[in-house]
């Protein structure tokens, strides 16, 4: 809101629902008066046209009415108003009115009254032009240099400038390249005219260039050869906007030779050579403007109007002024009339006429004098307080996004029938003879409040499907609810990842501040029954796969959980039950008699996901209905790693053969495309050439090319299909992982996320890459061994970009190596420092700028050079062996380095394998460098516990003594050196 507000000294309200535009709007002496005052001229999209003399009103009788001087209803909508001498032999001001397919020029006259009624004005048609095409907008200038007279140039819808010379049409030109007419204006001084054309560039065309271009009746004829004695028409210059331009308007006054353009976000000026002047970026969007004379030489004022009521006074690119008006100006004129000079007159797109001057009044408001009353500070105190507490409540909680009420706009209820629809839904009526069934889901929505503009989407997991995913709800008032039915079935061959589903009900809820409603998301899931997907079976003896879990319950009989499946099986013990899956293979459940072990098996990996999970699930249910609180299930067996991989593999192959056909479509379509190129050549030609078998050849293309697609297209569907059983094995690894481990459902979640980055493929990201990110996170940071490692991971930042691998050995190398970690204890979390303390010095290498990336691991043979930062850290923690008396905390973590050192010794041959010969000579120097070091710590404390003469003696002999051994020091650094690289070996596998 502006501190000033624009004076108002005349007003009017034209018509009712009339609308006006920026074309809509001028002023000047029309009735050639001769008194140098200039009347208002307003034309309206309805026909309407009204002159205005205003005058500011010194009575309360009267108004506007006093003010009209003429009101004319015409056949057509008017366009654009204009004055100027557009009639031959004649030097009065006539007035031009643009009508979409007129122009019709009209004299204004008066003729003064003899009574009390005033004068009297009439308007004469002089001539008009019926226009072959809908206009869009005009300008008027002495076109050529001619004087005396002026004449007019209409741009239409579809990109002709038809020129006018009094009454007579002169020609009429095609813009090159036009899409969407722009604003129009003549610059006098090149005798040029200026639009914006829809590349977003200013263009200028010289009216010379436009009288001797081609003459072209239709669009068609751009494009065709050249008459003879005609040029195609060229721009004399062009400027990149980047924007769409709403108005141009050219300087007229002396001192000035500029062009002003207003685009939608900043306001450009131009010499007439096309060379930009200044741009002045907007905060606002604009609405209209008009340059007009300023009083310091070298510069231009400005009147810009925007879309927040605005108008603001610019000279060049300072804001001198702003006013504050009532309504959103489209076009904005300075006007002289009889009682004051340089008015402001402006128009709405309403019909809001508005005649203002800019200033202020001054003001006669004194403040009045406030009796001074002493504070009460305990009242005072206790407002701080109660302030204080408010603040503290608020800064409690760390949630981003804002709390929302407790009682919920609506809730969502959702039940699944117990039994199978009766007849089935599914859009497959079988599978190798297998009925597909359907399972009817009711969904119920319940207000608690008024409800508009309700949508619901149900999301099933592929192969899933449900007969309506869509369903839009009528508007629901407080209390009332709607039930919505739907069947959910397999539509597909193969067996599904997951059997839940997920609700999404849009709505927006009307407040007293916005009554269309603030859009809200409510969300719900349900769980479809496992015999969806599946049907009892008779068990199977010989499988290849086999999954055992322990539990510390006594055996349960597998027909009372299962009691759906039981009815149709045909072992009456309850020991096994078999599960045939309708698009897969069979997976039989079996019970030991003796031990509580339960075993799955089936031929298929991935197909057993949903068995075991329905498993641990009706496990978990069953015993705590029994009110057992510590029954715990596990698993002891070996992670199939070997038979998951089988399926990464698979899936990496589809992605891989997706690449492929996609290269070899692109080399057949550019094949294609040129010999398609070389067939138009030779039917365009006049004299017939032999083909050359060129068209054999587009046919063997095409044939190509569709079998391509054909092929490409059922790569994707395996492609599909083949993700949907990764996750199936994903699932199944993480569920067998947190079993063996007893991991947490946070560490679980990590674990999952981990590895499931993504719910579909997509060509530019995969599940492989995405999967080898987040489990190398992982092993950087809180499954690290190395403290080193954590620090150097947190101070790393960014990486490559994710691209789709050469093979799939890194990956897999990198999931074992999770595996490993996490069966050695290792903890699943987010935090940085999960599993080790890191000491000082790592902390400070914990730096940007102060670190290495992790190496990779060496090939047999060779060794590694240590970088020097490294060296630095080894020979800064030999010295914290001194201190060995002074702190026990210091003892402590040397200890603990030592071993550190020692296990990483034992763990390199399991972790990285057999090496030559020679690490055995590594592993005897390293023994020799830890007894060296060893002793050399003892002598040190020796000699610090010896008195101050002996110790300058002792100093004495260590020189003496650190000539003698030398070399054999620096065997031992090296040889512990070595130690720390080795230890660095398996982690740096992760890089």
């Amino acid at each position: 809101m502006s501190l000033f507000k624009a004076r108002d000294w005349w007003s009017a309200a034209l018509g009712e629902g009339e609308e006006f535009d920026q074309g809509c709007l001028c002023v000047g002496d029309v009735d050639n008066s001769g008194t140098g005052h200039d009347k208002v001229v307003v034309g309206s999209y309805m026909g309407m046209l009204r002159i205005f003399s205003p005058h500011a009103n010194k009575s309360s009788e009267g108004g506007p009415a006093d003010s009209q001087l003429l009101e004319v209803q015409l056949q057509n909508a008017i366009i654009q108003v204009e004055l100027g001498k557009f009639v031959s032999c004649s030097e009065l001001l006539h007035l031009a009115v643009l009508h979409p397919r007129k122009l019709s020029v009209y004299s204004v006259s008066g003729t003064a009254g003899n009574v009390e009624h005033g004068d009297q004005y009439q308007l004469k048609l002089v001539y008009e032009h019926n226009l072959q095409r809908t206009a869009c907008n005009m300008t008027y200038g002495t076109f050529g240099g001619v004087t005396g007279h002026h004449s007019l140039c209409i741009q239409s819808m579809d990109g002709m400038l038809m020129f006018f010379e009094q009454d007579s049409y002169s020609f009429g030109r095609f813009l090159p390249g036009f899409l969407l007419p722009g604003p129009l204006a003549y610059n006098p001084r090149t005798d040029s005219f200026l639009t914006v054309s829809s590349a977003r560039e200013m263009e200028s065309y010289k009216y010379e260039t436009l009288a001797v271009a081609t003459e072209a009746e239709t669009r068609h004829e751009l494009n065709a050869p050249l008459k003879t004695g005609g040029k195609r028409l060229m721009p004399d210059w062009t400027f990149v906007l980047g924007e769409q331009a709403l108005d141009i308007s050219v300087s007229s006054f002396s001192h000035s030779s500029s062009i002003f353009v207003l685009g939608e976000r900043n306001l450009y000026c131009f010499r007439d050579n096309g060379q930009i002047r200044f741009m002045k970026k907007l905060e606002y969007n604009p609405s209209c403007f008009l340059p007009y004379a300023s009083v310091t030489d070298g510069t231009t004022n400005l009147l810009l109007g925007n879309h927040t009521t605005m108008l603001l006074i610019y000279q060049d690119v300072t804001l001198k002024w702003a006013a504050q008006l009532s309504f959103v100006p489209v076009a904005v004129r300075v006007a002289n009339l009889s009682e004051l000079k340089g008015v402001v007159v402006s128009l709405s797109s309403d019909g809001h006429l508005l005649c203002s001057y800019m200033g202020t009044d001054p003001s006669f408001f004194s403040t009045p004098k406030v009796d001074a009353r002493e504070a009460d500070y305990e009242q005072v105190d206790a407002e701080m307080k109660k302030l204080q507490k408010f603040i503290r409540e608020v800064t409690k909680t760390q949630d981003i996004l804002p709390k929302t009420d407790a009682e919920e706009d609506l809730s969502v209820t959702v039940t699944v029938s117990s039994s199978m629809d009766s007849p089935s839904q599914a859009l497959i009526h079988d599978i190798d003879g297998l009925l597909v069934p359907s399972v009817k889901v009711q969904v119920k929505v319940k207000a608690t409040s008024v409800l508009q503009s309700s949508k619901m989407t149900i999301g099933v997991q592929p192969p899933l499907a449900v007969t309506q995913d869509q369903f839009v709800l009528e508007p629901m008032g407080v209390g009332s609810s709607t039930v919505v039915a739907f069947s959910a079935f397999l539509d597909g061959q193969y067996p599904p990842a997951d059997l839940t589903g997920d609700i999404t009900v849009s709505y927006s809820s009307p407040t007293e501040l916005n009554p269309k409603g603030v859009p809200r998301v409510c969300q719900s899931k349900f769980s479809l029954p496992l015999s969806l997907v599946c049907v009892p079976s008779s068990p199977a003896k010989t499988t290849k796969f086999k999954i055992t879990v322990d539990t510390n319950q006594p055996p349960v009989d597998l027909s009372s959980i299962f009691r759906e499946f039981s009815a149709k099986s045909e072992d009456k013990d309850g020991n096994g039950l078999a599960f045939q899956f309708l698009s897969g293979a069979k997976v039989t459940v079996l019970a030991s008699k003796t031990s509580q072990r339960y075993r799955i098996q089936s031929d298929s990996f991935e197909d057993m996901w949903l068995v075991v999970k329905e498993l641990v699930q009706r496990f978990d249910q069953h015993f705590s209905k029994l009110g057992i609180k510590n029954f715990k299930k596990s698993f002891s067996g070996p992670l199939p790693l070997q038979d998951y991989f089988l399926s990464v593999d698979y899936h990496f192959q589809l992605r891989v053969s997706a690449q492929q056909y996609q290269d070899l479509l692109s080399e057949r379509a550019v094949q294609f495309r040129a010999i398609q190129r070389r067939l138009l050549t030779r039917f365009k030609d006049k004299t017939p050439t032999p083909l050359q078998n060129l068209d054999t050849l587009l046919d063997a293309t095409y044939s190509q090319v569709m079998a391509l697609a054909e092929a490409a297209e059922e790569n994707r569907a395996l492609l599909e299909e083949a993700f949907v059983r990764l996750r199936s094995a994903t699932h199944l690894l993480v569920l067998l992982l947190s079993l063996w481990q007893g991991l947490t459902s946070d560490q679980t979640g990590i674990l999952e996320a981990t590895l499931l980055p993504l719910l579909q493929d997509t060509p530019q990201l995969g599940w492989e890459e995405s999967c080898d990110a987040a489990v190398s996170h992982l092993l950087r940071t809180c499954l690290s061994q190395n403290p080193k490692d954590q620090a150097t991971s947190l101070a790393q930042a960014g990486g490559p970009v994710l691209g789709l691998p050469r093979d799939t050995a890194r990956l897999k190398k990198h999931i074992t190596l999770l595996c490993e970690r996490i069966g050695k204890g290792g903890r699943l979390t987010l935090a940085s420092e999960a599993n080790v303390q890191v000491p000082t010095q790592v902390q400070n290498l914990a730096v940007p700028g102060g670190i290495e990336s992790i190496v990779e691991v060496p090939v047999d043979g060779e060794e590694m050079e240590l970088p020097q930062d490294a060296t630095k850290f080894i020979k800064k923690k030999q010295p914290s062996k001194k201190a060995k008396k002074e702190k026990e905390k210091k003892e402590a973590s040397r200890v603990s380095l030592e071993v550190a050192v020692k296990e990483g010794a034992e763990e390199l041959p399991k972790e990285v394998g057999k090496e030559k010969e020679s690490s055995k000579e590594k592993k005897e120097s390293k023994k020799d460098s830890n007894k060296d070091t060893k002793e050399d710590a003892k002598k040190e404390s020796k000699k610090e516990s010896s008195s101050s003469k002996e110790k300058k003696e002792s100093s004495k002999e260590k020189k003496e003594k650190e000539g003698k051994e030398s070399g054999d020091k620096k065997v031992s650094r090296k040889s512990s050196v070595k130690v720390k690289e080795k230890k660095k070996e398996p982690e740096a596998a992760e890089g």
